[in-house]
């Protein structure tokens, strides 16, 4: 967009010069300051502009070419001040944006185009596209380079805010423009002097000129393919981003974003170390730091191929190389995230965009969250949610790291193995009078923030419903938009791989469509409409299995009823759905309730991905679906199979026996359900409830003898109940607060 502003200025000056009413001496005037602006003689070209100002001063146009000047002159550090400048002339003219009606109003476009740039920098997308889309609308009387520079504008606000079928169409009227274009200059150069030499130069310069804008629209229709999730058509225009532009840093950036897309990681992570981001203008001249988007792309590869930590180490590299690029800035370089005009001044406005920290610390935050290291991604994320507030994806991840946080790190759930420590909490006295003391029915470790506010960011169970809260409400009540998953930062493409969009419009210009409805999720990709759903689900999940955490069952069986009433919803989730209703149910003493929750033929499928019939061609399915993409192994304490899902709830049945003094009962359930696993996956809970059920018959000898070898024994002979697999038992809910063996109803965390 730095290539943007210099076109700008030049088009205020020839205004100037174009517009009709003025005499000889003021065109001259305008001539002399246009050539000095042009030649950087910023304070020269001020003299004239001044000069003209005396003879017409009644001509806004003057003042805003001096403005502009300034600014250029200032090094395009004081975009702040520029832009009350213009929002003042604007007031001064008494038009809005929304008014614009007809052609009377087209001779004010500059000034309107002009600040849509300084929003594009300032990240104030919306407003940016509202603008722009005006002008769209009255492009016919543009010259030809005004019309192309308001069409890339648009183009890359679309991108930005991820609705690449806009930019497509966008992208459409561009190459008619520039066609028609080359057809006019090509037709008046036949009638000139082909021997002359300037005609000959300005014929090679208009040509090169042609052939970047292709490049250029080249490459903006392989970002929008690549959002699209189109790999075939994406695969065309790769080759003709590499025919026009070889092997430069863009398209070796864009190409590597394609192979990551059909998953051929170690080829992406080759071409990525192909490109010459040495060779590559710096921040100050494209806005771009290259050297940041190339380890934030090799930490997105690792990511999807499941090697967490040396995503994680890629990912600081990226920080690392974003706070130099920062601190060469200057100390205003703060990524256009604030309002006041004082927080963008020291820096280029045409670098305003390279700062990708908070983009880079969601990253990070990820990875975190997904090599068990919770406290430190909830710092991260934390930082994040400051500017990216409006993503329910983002509160969703700080809600699974107060989860994770909390739910403790037991030797069971680290092995996979029940553990005498998760039994036996301690041994009083000796011989005659040695008594062993059983732990509590409940070994979950929850921190509790005591004295102190819910609302305060720290990782406890309580802040983590406020985050459910937030995701929850941020979700449209009505599952209407659609748009398209990512992975924790937009990876390897021309403008950058974390790309914020962190405002989106839904205006429109060009053919509306009903895929086009989305939410935004930034700086993740916005939300699909099946994705909305996924999220949805997960968010109820995690609702239902905190407020169980903090004693709401009445909260925690409206959340679960209502997740079980989801009309998608994984094998995962609807399992948990059953486990934490089933568990409020029994903490409020409906048993009889919890019955059919605890149903072992409710359980058919416990795999964590959410089958959709709405799949796009290389698309994401939803927010669980990263799971198989990512290497992501399932948490050991998590059932791998219906049988060991179902063996599950046996053991909670047996529990709810108890409660209800069935004993025999009680101990069919748990028998069978120890039949239909290893020996080793039986959790330390059910050995309490063998234990409890033998001490209730009176059996105290066999009680201790299940205590010493951490297995359950028969008491009588082996009970196999084959009914209790093809029929449902009139249930009661399980005994203990936690349902056995659950985890903690975490989704996988969506890769940017």
């Amino acid at each position: 967009m730095a290539e943007t502003g210099s076109d700008q200025a030049g088009d205020m000056k020839h205004d100037n010069i174009s517009s009709p009413g003025i005499s000889d001496q003021e065109k001259e005037m305008a001539t002399n300051a246009f050539e000095a602006f042009n030649a950087g003689s910023y304070d020269e070209s001020l003299k004239h502009l001044d000069n003209l100002q005396e003879l017409n001063k009644d001509d806004y146009k003057i003042t805003m070419n001096k403005a502009i000047t300034e600014f250029y002159k200032s090094g395009q550090t004081t975009t702040g001040i520029l832009k009350q400048m213009l929002m003042t002339l604007k007031n001064q003219m008494h038009t809005a944006v929304e008014d614009i009606d007809g052609l009377d109003d087209v001779e004010n476009s500059i000034l309107y185009y002009n600040q849509a740039v300084i929003h594009y920098h300032m990240r104030q997308y919306s407003e940016a596209i509202s603008i722009g889309e005006k002008l769209y609308q009255f492009l016919e009387p543009f010259e030809e380079k005004f019309a192309q520079a308001v069409c890339f504008l648009l183009v890359d606000l679309y991108l930005l805010t991820f609705q690449p079928e806009k930019a497509l169409h966008l992208l459409a009227v561009l190459e008619k423009l520039t066609v028609k274009e080359g057809n006019s200059k090509n037709g008046k150069g036949e009638g000139a002097n082909s021997t002359n030499k300037e005609s000959t130069a300005l014929k090679a310069e208009f040509t090169a000129m042609i052939e970047a804008a292709k490049s250029k629209m080249h490459q903006y229709k392989v970002r929008a393919y690549i959002q699209m999730k189109s790999l075939k058509a994406c695969k065309r225009e790769i080759k003709s981003v590499m025919n026009t532009s070889g092997n430069s840093a863009p398209s070796l950036f864009l190409k590597s974003n394609f192979e990551y897309l059909r998953g051929n990681y170690r080829k992406a992570v080759k071409l990525l170390n192909s490109s010459n981001i040495a060779e590559h203008p710096g921040p100050l001249k494209t806005g771009e730091c290259v050297r940041c988007m190339f380890w934030n792309n090799l930490g997105c590869i690792h990511f999807a191929m499941g090697k967490h930590n040396l995503g994680l180490f890629y990912f600081k590299k990226a920080l690392q190389e974003n706070d130099n690029t920062c601190a060469q800035l200057g100390d205003g370089g703060n990524g256009g995230n604030g309002q006041a005009a004082k927080m963008f001044t020291g820096i280029p406005m045409c670098a305003l965009l390279a700062n990708k920290r908070y983009e880079l610390l969601y990253n990070c935050g990820i990875q975190l969250l997904h090599i068990g290291r919770p406290l430190a991604a909830f710092e991260c994320l934390m930082e994040a949610v400051q500017v990216y507030h409006s993503s329910p994806r983002l509160w969703l991840r700080l809600a699974e790291c107060c989860i994770t946080a909390n739910k403790g790190s037991s030797e069971q759930e680290t092995k996979g193995l029940p553990s005498k420590k998760g039994i036996v909490q301690a041994v009083v006295g000796q011989g005659y009078h040695r008594k062993i003391v059983l732990a509590s029915q409940s070994t979950q470790n929850t921190i509790y923030s005591e004295g102190q506010s819910a609302a305060i960011p720290v990782a406890s169970m309580e802040f983590a419903a406020i985050c459910l809260r937030n995701a929850l409400l941020l979700l449209p009540e009505h599952q209407q938009h659609d748009s398209k998953p990512d992975i924790g930062s937009k990876s390897c493409s021309q403008s950058g791989s974390t790309e914020s969009g962190s405002e989106t419009s839904d205006a429109c210009s060009g053919k509306t469509q009903e895929g086009d409805k989305f939410i935004p999720a930034a700086p993740s990709s916005p939300l699909r409409k099946q994705e909305v759903e996924n999220l949805r689900c997960s968010i109820l999940a995690c609702s239902a299995y905190v407020a169980l955490a903090l004693g709401d069952n009445l909260m925690a069986l409206n959340h679960a009823e209502k997740l079980l009433h989801q009309t998608k919803l994984s094998g995962s989730l609807k399992f948990l759905g059953h486990l934490y209703a089933a568990e409020a149910l029994i903490s409020l003493d409906r048993i009889s309730d919890a019955i059919a929750h605890l149903n072992p033929e409710n359980v058919t499928d416990v795999s964590l991905g959410v089958s959709s019939s709405e799949q796009d061609q290389g698309s994401d399915k939803g927010d669980l679906e990263p799971v198989e993409s990512s290497g992501k192994q399932t948490p050991l304490c998590y059932p791998s199979s219906v049988s060991s899902a179902r063996a599950t709830m046996l053991f909670n049945l047996g529990s709810a026996y108890c409660l209800r003094s069935e004993y025999e009962k009680a101990r069919k359930c748990l028998h069978q359900a120890a039949s239909m696993v290893n020996t080793k996956e039986i959790p330390p809970e059910a050995i309490l409830l063998g234990v409890y059920l033998e001490l209730q018959n009176g059996n105290t000898q066999l009680a201790l003898q299940i205590i010493k070898r951490n297995q359950l024994l028969p008491s009588v002979k082996p009970i196999s109940s084959p009914d209790l697999r093809k029929k449902p038992l009139p249930f009661q809910s399980s005994q203990p607060v936690q349902p056995i063996q659950t985890p903690s109803s975490f989704t996988q965390v969506q890769r940017k």
